[in-house]
């Protein structure tokens, strides 16, 4: 073992110590929570005073290993540290969620998705074993054999099981650039099913694809974004300066061409929070001149947000010009493909809201429910595709009005709804579509006196 893995694990161990110390500290009576400086939900909180869990020691990749493809990794460790390990040898996590101050641990318990999730699933799915802080104050060792009711019942319970302390990932060999390929669609039918013939079969016009994504401006512009690994050198793209990844999309008609490093493409859209960041004026031509490169970023614009929502500006602003508040519409939802472009249509049709980022995922293990996450529970062999949408609409009549029609169209074509942002489900529903049973009996046996929050209480009760 290598002097700076060693002192990397030591260093894992001293903050896994005063991890419990500070569970410890945390009065009988209050919530046991995370003290963290960024986070990527978009729900509203109840404030407490308890102290939250020191994980200042919980942030590093503490090794990498290139012959097994694995990476041990620490809890609150973000993407973008972890790729930075990892590209070095070549090697990077099978899914990397699209915003860098995303975590690890975050990612396992919250989902994520990104462009190679129609062959590698979701990030837990690449998780061989990770110890959790349970809410009894132990740190437990899970996998599909060690405490696999835990194991699995982790992914979609945003800490309300435990927090991952260290958790052993597989990783997957990637060539230095991306060679891009823009498909422009004027049907959403046609979109969808060239995006369902690629999942099946891996190619487009007989070109291998490794990496599978879109986005709808509107009923008639839409585009699938292949992508495809290669070693072979040549110019590339930059869209951290004043180009806008987004915009480079759109085209009249075929196919168009780009080329970006593995590092560029796997952080394309954070430079520009997807298209978020034209609300802060980022996209501005002479705005962009002068907002610093390293400030150009999605943990900027959140951080903005945050200040936003604290003093209400927007509807401060809304008010001034005579108009009403506006309700945020910032989800993600999981619709199997054969359904999805009547879920589109419908979207288009009813939620003033565009551009709309598609990302297609199948389950790896192909397992099902009992044997496979029953929390989020998807049907293997099945195509889903996810539809991302973050703004804002008019309010309506009642709390959430939008946001209300979404769930219901989402259930309806037997859909999945992320949980990161605001929800609006009854218990019944909400016990019916995340897995209540299968949570229960986790909590009980590894929360037994509730020292953290229950999930319908922090999804839905926003506690």
């Amino acid at each position: 073992m290598s002097a700076p893995a060693t002192d990397a694990r030591t260093a894992h161990a001293d903050g896994v110590e005063r991890l419990l110390e500070s569970y410890r500290a945390v009065p009988p009576a209050a919530s046991v929570r995370l003290a963290k400086r960024t986070s990527n939900l978009f729900r509203t909180r109840t404030k407490t005073d308890a102290p939250g869990l020191d994980t200042s020691g919980l942030t590093g990749v503490i090794s990498v290993d290139p012959e097994a493809k694995t990476a041990d990794v620490a809890g609150m460790c973000t993407y973008d540290d972890l790729v930075a390990a990892t590209l070095p040898y070549g090697l990077a996590p099978l899914v990397v969620p699209q915003l860098k101050t995303i975590t690890l641990g975050g990612a396992v318990t919250g989902l994520g998705i990104e462009s190679t999730s129609f062959r590698n699933g979701l990030p837990h799915e690449s998780v061989l074993e990770m110890d959790i802080l349970t809410g009894a104050g132990d740190v437990l060792t899970t996998s599909p054999v060690e405490h696999p009711e835990l194991y699995r019942a982790f992914p979609n319970s945003y800490g309300t099981l435990g927090y991952a302390v260290r958790l052993r990932i597989e990783l997957e060999p990637v060539e230095p650039f991306v060679a891009l390929r823009h498909v422009r669609f004027h049907s959403i039918d046609d979109l969808v099913a060239a995006m369902d013939r690629i999942v099946d079969t891996g190619l487009h016009d007989g070109v291998p694809v490794d990496y599978l994504d879109g986005v709808v401006f509107s009923a008639v512009e839409s585009y699938l974004c292949l992508g495809t690994q290669t070693a072979a050198p040549g110019p590339v793209s930059d869209y951290t300066r004043q180009r806008i990844y987004y915009r480079s999309l759109q085209h009249d008609d075929g196919v168009t061409a780009d080329r970006l490093t593995i590092h560029d493409y796997l952080w394309r859209w954070d430079t520009d929070w997807f298209w978020c960041s034209e609300a802060f004026g980022a996209q501005h031509p002479l705005v962009r001149r002068v907002w610093p490169r390293h400030h150009r970023r999605s943990s900027s614009y959140a951080k903005l947000m945050t200040l936003e929502r604290r003093f209400d500006i927007g509807d401060r602003l809304e008010r001034l010009k005579n108009r009403p508040a506006r309700e945020r519409v910032i989800q993600d939802v999981e619709i199997p493909i054969d359904r999805c472009a009547e879920f589109l249509d419908w979207f288009l049709a009813t939620v003033p809201i565009e551009p709309i980022w598609l990302c297609p995922l199948r389950l790896r293990d192909g397992r099902g429910t009992d044997a496979g996450w029953p929390l989020y529970p998807m049907r293997p062999q099945q195509t889903y595709v996810n539809v991302g949408f973050w703004s804002t609409v008019p309010v309506g009549s009642t709390e959430g009005t939008s946001n209300r029609l979404i769930e219901q169209k989402v259930s309806e074509l037997d859909g999945h709804k992320s949980l990161y942002s605001e929800s609006f489900y009854s218990r019944e529903e909400f016990d019916e579509l995340y897995g209540g049973p299968s949570y229960r009996n986790a909590k009980e046996r590894y929360d037994p006196d509730s020292r953290l929050l229950d999930l319908y209480a922090k999804a839905v009760q926003r506690r």
